[in-house]
């Protein structure tokens, strides 16, 4: 009768129930918003009881993570398993991944940021090493790749996948899915030439702020893409330009007015090097092929601008936070427009999948790791988001 009772208190998968409530919090409203109380609440059960599973928050954030990684891992080892559909098989497993995993894109680029070091290199390890799997299976298909290319291809479709986190709709579940695995089939098809991009001849410097005020917003920007807003102490802003912490509020009266500050500065930047690009006279496809070469630029020179506007913008206050979102949503809607301009026969549906797909591909792409050791962009990153979007004779 007590087993009986146990069971019942305890049925079967109750941790995984835990691991994907938790996923879906954090993923929806970020790590520092969720509390546990609210997780187990998601399970049907009490804090106490979810404290018997996990020990506290970070614990259940770096098993949630590792559980998407599991996924992804067991989806890379079985496409390997069909060496006689190449690509296509594994196309499909990052494809299925993708859907079934849409809280792993924002867990492993914004939360995880969040975890201890040995733990996030731990992870890092984890993922690297399904990358080097995936890559050996492309090389195997196709064997004039270089080790590093076929890597930078994996990495490339990974991005894809995961730019599913950053939108909440979704067509229907076999649509979602062919037009995903069309995706990142392109990718890993792609015969990436790495002379067609003439930036990647030369280092990408960032521009040296000019003045207190801007080398705070600088150092605070990267401060907050590396390590998250809640991490990021004032002493350690203060820090990062050798003044003290509490010196900070001369030129901000508090750290979410230094982020908003910064969040501002990156949309004015974009808004006007890349938005007007697009929105110039001209012939649709060339507006498209500058915008996006525009768009790389930018990424190259402001990455933690980028990132931090990918990831902190939730922590903004009021009026702030709507600002940002409309911003980028207007920022959205021109590159569909456009698209769907240079590409009728895609529905909205699509031409937002593609954009979206196609800001992931870059924002990471100019984080890959070569590119970090040696200044050096990753070459073919153009070409690469260029597939993505459908451009006529990007592939």
């Amino acid at each position: 009768m007590d087993r009986e009772a146990a069971v019942a208190r305890r049925p079967r998968g109750r941790r995984t129930q835990i691991l994907l409530a938790a996923a879906e919090q954090f993923h929806r409203r970020g790590y520092h918003q969720v509390a546990m109380a609210e997780v187990a609440a998601a399970v049907g059960i009490t804090a106490p009881a979810l404290y018997r599973h996990y020990r506290g928050k970070p614990e259940l954030l770096r098993q949630a993570v590792r559980g998407g990684l599991d996924e992804l891992d067991r989806a890379v080892t079985a496409a390997g398993a069909r060496p006689e559909r190449g690509p296509v098989a594994l196309a499909e497993a990052l494809a299925a991944v993708a859907l079934d995993q849409r809280a792993l894109g924002t867990l492993c680029q914004r939360d995880a940021r969040l975890l201890p070091a040995a733990q996030r290199s731990e992870l890092r390890r984890q993922l690297c090493a399904t990358v080097r799997s995936g890559a050996g299976q492309l090389r195997t298909a196709r064997p004039e790749l270089a080790t590093g290319e076929a890597e930078l291809l994996l990495w490339s479709a990974l991005s894809v996948g995961g730019s599913l986190s950053y939108h909440t709709f979704a067509p229907p579940r076999r649509r979602f899915e062919q037009l995903l695995s069309g995706l990142l089939r392109g990718v890993l098809e792609a015969e990436v030439d790495t002379t067609s991009d003439a930036m990647s001849k030369r280092r990408v410097d960032e521009e040296e702020p000019v003045g207190r005020r801007e080398e705070l917003l600088a150092a605070a920007v990267r401060l907050f893409d590396e390590r998250g807003f809640d991490n990021v102490s004032t002493d350690r802003i203060g820090a990062a330009v050798g003044i003290a912490g509490p010196s900070l509020y001369k030129h901000f009266p508090t750290k979410v007015d230094l982020l908003a500050a910064a969040l501002v500065r990156c949309r004015e930047r974009l808004w006007h090097e890349v938005a007007g690009t697009l929105a110039g006279p001209g012939e649709p496809a060339a507006m498209l092929v500058n915008g996006l070469a525009a768009y790389v630029d930018f990424a190259r020179r402001h990455h933690h601008y980028l990132g931090a506007m990918v990831s902190e913008t939730e922590r903004l206050a009021e009026p702030d936070r709507t600002r940002a979102v409309d911003f980028r949503r207007d920022f959205l809607r021109l590159w569909v427009d456009l698209l769907r301009q240079v590409r009728p026969e895609y529905d909205k549906a699509e031409a937002r999948i593609r954009v979206h797909a196609m800001f992931a591909l870059v924002n990471d792409g100019v984080r890959h790791p070569a590119w970090r050791r040696t200044g050096q962009p990753a070459p073919g990153l153009a070409q690469l988001a260029g597939i993505v979007l459908g451009l006529p004779g990007a592939a």
